[in-house]
């Protein structure tokens, strides 16, 4: 069996896709049950976060486990295979390790070393463990996982090079400035009472805000946040638990707003920030324009019947023959009209001249074969020198997957939003520390470690097999020479036994020894087998060993 897998996250997927194929509990707790049911998974783990989606299993054949897996993800996800698979990436054995191991230091983040990801690794391996999908190879790896994860943040300075997404977050509402000054005195609401909101609940806490109300669907659970906020020795804050009904009213009290919900639709519409921003200034806010169209300077030139253009939908001021007339037309249309724009070439309009006409033409057809590429060519627009934006009065921070905040909100003046996309695109920017490169090497060592210890382990079972043979031969030798020698005494008995057991060991000893080290060692997998058939061991004994080792073996909750 190998350990594969297949997921997707802020590296090879936009938002808007991960934000589509999130996974809720309910839905985690299916593709975990179906993993396991499909014919190349015996063991299977789900770590889903806001930024991710992974599938880790133990399969038995490679091809087929990521056909399988790829499908699944696709099924429970609710996004087309078809349009998922692009934004797939695979991983087998050893890198699959590596992965995981990279992914526990925060290498893999969007945040670069932001320690968050170890609580949802321990969160995942306890489900799969609470739904009896994780056996020995992801109980080992995952708690292994952990262990590199801690090693990392211990043994190097990888947490200064990133914080959490929810520090990360609160910097960026703050503009770059500092979070304790931003946040003090400032009243915030917190929707949700999960991992996410809990961390954004104590961060702001210790930032210094003078209230912290939390909403949540199940009010029990947002009581106890608020108790949890008001109790903490060194961060007490005033802190109140609201139903989720009353988020509208809130929303108007409200300066900072953190939301993380599993809700599979929004939270917060754009309307419903609005009228918060109206009730606090008194004021509708203006939704501003982000583009505007480029206008040519040239006129409109007069156009032929024939032409493919719909001029009914043109934007005045588009040229007809030009670039811009053709923005957003696919390859056929531009194609069509390239040609029209060439016949013309012979009856020039609106003052155009035969040569530019046929520019026209060659710069059409250009377009079009950049079209057949891309789909379609993208609008001409520029920013729209816009008047300088108001201080925002509501500052919102939207940690969910998929979104919890209508993106329109953006626009509307007033209001700083910060969500996964945009915070994406700050930490893209973002500057490395050299301890990254401490950490990496820590991911490496660790993972040959593994990789040798899941060899070694692997040929465990025909060794103790191996031995057991020989103890069963060294038995039944010593009892048909007692029945041969019966007027030996117990101390003759006892010197025989030992000697034949001293001479047994002695002969074993520094073929097993070797064995288990040649098999630690990369491509050695094949000495387990070569052991059997040497000593023609029953399999079926090598099996059962394996399974009692497995039934054994601790599966205690991670640290």
């Amino acid at each position: 069996m190998s350990l594969l897998v297949v997921g997707l996250s802020h590296r090879s997927a936009p938002v808007s896709v991960l934000e589509r194929a999130a996974l809720n509990a309910d839905a985690q707790t299916k593709l975990l049950h179906d993993t396991v049911a499909a014919e190349p998974a015996t063991e299977a783990a789900v770590l889903a976060t806001c930024n991710r989606i992974e599938l880790y299993a133990d399969v038995d054949k490679f091809h087929a486990g990521v056909a399988e897996l790829s499908t699944l993800l696709a099924q429970h996800s609710g996004v087309g295979l078809e349009e998922l698979t692009p934004y797939l990436y695979v991983h087998y054995e050893d890198r699959a390790v590596h992965h995981l191991f990279s992914v526990a230091c925060g290498l893999d983040s969007m945040v670069v070393g932001e320690g968050q990801i170890l609580g949802q690794i321990k969160d995942s391996l306890a489900r799969a463990q609470d739904l009896h999908t994780a056996g020995k190879l992801l109980n080992d790896l995952f708690q292994q996982a952990l262990r590199v994860g801690k090693r990392a943040h211990s043994e190097t300075g990888i947490d200064r090079a990133g914080q959490s997404l929810v520090t990360f977050g609160l910097e960026q509402l703050a503009a770059g400035g500092d979070v304790q000054r931003w946040a003090a005195g400032r009243r915030a609401l917190v929707i949700g009472a999960g991992s996410m909101s809990s961390l954004a609940a104590a961060t702001l806490a210790r930032a210094g805000v003078a209230e912290i109300v939390v909403a949540n669907r199940t009010f029990d659970r947002a009581e106890r946040l608020a108790e949890i906020l008001q109790e903490a020795d060194d961060n007490a804050v005033a802190a109140r638990a609201v139903r989720m009904n009353a988020v509208p009213d809130e929303l108007t009290r409200a300066d900072v707003v953190v939301s993380c919900t599993g809700a599979t639709g929004l939270v917060l519409t754009a309307e419903s920030v609005a009228q918060a921003v109206e009730g606090r200034t008194g004021q509708p806010p203006v939704a501003e324009p982000r583009f505007t169209a480029v206008q040519p300077e040239a006129p409109q030139p007069t156009a032929d019947e024939n032409c493919p253009l719909d001029l009914a939908a043109a934007q005045p001021g588009f040229s007809v023959m030009g670039e811009a007339a053709v923005a957003g037309m696919d390859a056929a249309t531009l194609e069509q009209h390239a040609t029209w724009a060439a016949g013309g070439s012979t009856r020039p309009a609106g003052g155009r001249t035969t040569e530019s006409a046929e520019v026209d033409a060659e710069l059409i057809t250009a377009l079009a074969a950049t079209a057949a590429t891309v789909g379609r060519i993208p609008e001409r627009r520029r920013p729209e020198p816009v008047a300088e934006r108001p201080a925002p009065v509501v500052f919102l921070l939207d940690l969910a997957m998929p979104r919890d905040i209508d993106a329109a909100v953006h626009r509307l003046a007033g209001v700083r939003l910060v969500d996964i996309e945009s915070l994406a695109e700050a930490s893209a920017d973002a500057p490395m520390a050299a301890d990254v490169d401490q950490v990496r090497r820590i991911v490496s060592d660790e993972v040959a470690a593994f990789g040798a210890a899941m060899r070694a382990a692997h040929i465990t079972p025909t060794v103790v097999a191996l031995r057991t043979m020989a103890a069963d031969v060294v038995a039944a030798e010593i009892a048909r020479l007692h029945g041969r020698l019966p007027d030996l005494d117990d101390r003759q008995r006892g010197e025989i036994r030992q000697a034949v057991h001293r001479v047994v060991d002695k002969l074993l000893h520094a073929p097993t020894v070797r064995v288990k080290q040649l098999a630690a060692e990369p491509g050695g997998t094949g000495y387990a087998d070569a052991l059997r058939t040497l000593f023609d061991l029953d399999p079926e004994t090598v099996a059962s060993v394996s399974r009692a080792e497995d039934s054994t073996e601790t599966k205690d909750r991670p640290a």
